[in-house]
């Protein structure tokens, strides 16, 4: 099976975004570069790897919004 996951979670008050992306897909979506896209979003950074990245911020009331913009994102990079 091959896709991409984004996962979003609010721990305390902290907002944590992982990413996955299976390894015959990274050629189309980089899991590190979609959370740097993501992670100001939750007023935080991160990245990682072609295949999994995190990321922390301090926002987590807008991990909604992050969880959107990367459905988002990843709908832009199928086309």
């Amino acid at each position: 099976k091959s896709g991409v996951v984004v996962l979003g979670t609010a721990q305390g008050e902290r907002a944590i975004l992982l990413a996955a992306v299976t390894k015959d897909l990274t050629d189309r979506f980089h899991a590190g570069n979609i959370i740097k896209q993501l992670a100001p979003l939750v007023g935080g950074g991160g990245g990682g790897r072609p295949d999994f990245a995190q990321a922390g911020g301090k926002d987590p009331t807008r991990l909604d919004e992050a969880l959107s913009a990367a459905y988002e994102l990843l709908g832009a990079g199928s086309r």
